[in-house]
């Protein structure tokens, strides 16, 4: 029975889909995972065009519509997740009931080891049907006051939900002075800090390319506390290459045409 792992935020702009993706992807690429990435922010969906995913005549919002099963909403990814969009047209939003999200997934949790769920940042009513169909819930935040306060609003609301609190994802951390440091994070939340994913110019790269970046470049600062943190998760070793090992990986990569970034989908 897979394990079901809502990503939550206070707002939006923290990485919470990047995290998503990247998590997703390096648990399917270094540890062998069944995992279904789902985008349960439907307002203002963005999973998709992380993973290049544009074309996609059934979605999340089709389910639960109604008008299609869980099953036939699922793209395969290279990395080896499943991806289940939800729909990048305002227009179908309508007849939309976000309630039956937890109902939904319940025919994937027999064929997937996790589920990760992309919840709508904030407490409204996308993102709390995203909690409520949640085991399990993983916080994103950045190392600033006003976006770990959320989480302290968070804490009040899933208390007596019975949902087990994971820990913090720290995100695009820098190592200044003038940011909140683990320690004073983990004293406020009274939750362990997880991960600290470094801000890192491939991630933006790699959202350009619409590839996570644990697949464009793994040898990455960002891509190595991803793989740390999928580690974690699942509770199975990491082990990082040796120094030939790492060269030689990287000479592949210079040596490997990048994806170019296909314009003619933008708006």
């Amino acid at each position: 029975m897979a394990r079901v792992i809502g990503v939550v935020s206070g707002k939006g702009g923290v990485g919470k889909t990047t995290v998503t993706v990247n998590l997703g992807a390096a648990l399917a690429q270094k540890f062998n995972k069944k995992i279904t990435v789902v985008d349960c922010n439907l307002t203002t969906s963005h999973l998709s065009l992380h993973v290049g995913v544009y074309y996609s005549p059934i979605t999340l919002n089709k389910v639960l519509r109604g008008e299609a099963t869980i099953d036939e909403a699922i793209y395969q990814h290279f990395s080896g997740m499943n991806v289940i969009p939800a729909s990048l047209s305002v227009s179908e939003l309508d007849g939309v009931d976000v309630t039956l999200i937890k109902e939904s997934i319940d025919p994937l949790k027999e064929k997937n080891d996790i589920i990760l769920l992309d919840a709508a940042p904030g407490l409204g009513r996308e993102a709390m049907s995203a909690i409520k169909a949640s085991d399990e819930l993983l916080y994103v935040t950045t190392p600033f006051l006003p976006d770990i306060l959320d989480i302290v609003r968070y804490q009040e609301v899933v208390r007596d939900m019975g949902i087990r609190q994971l820990g913090i994802i720290m995100n695009m951390v820098g190592n200044e002075r003038y940011e909140i440091k683990s320690a004073e994070i983990e004293q406020l939340t009274r939750l362990p800090v997880i991960a600290r994913i470094p801000y890192d110019k491939n991630v933006k790269k790699s959202v350009a390319i619409k590839m996570p970046v644990v697949n464009l470049n793994p040898y990455a600062k960002a891509s190595k506390e991803f793989f740390k943190l999928a580690s974690g998760l699942v509770g199975q070793p990491y082990v990082q290459e040796g120094f030939i090992q790492r060269i030689v990986g990287r000479f592949k990569l210079i040596r490997k045409p990048q994806p170019s970034i296909d314009t003619s989908l933008m708006p």
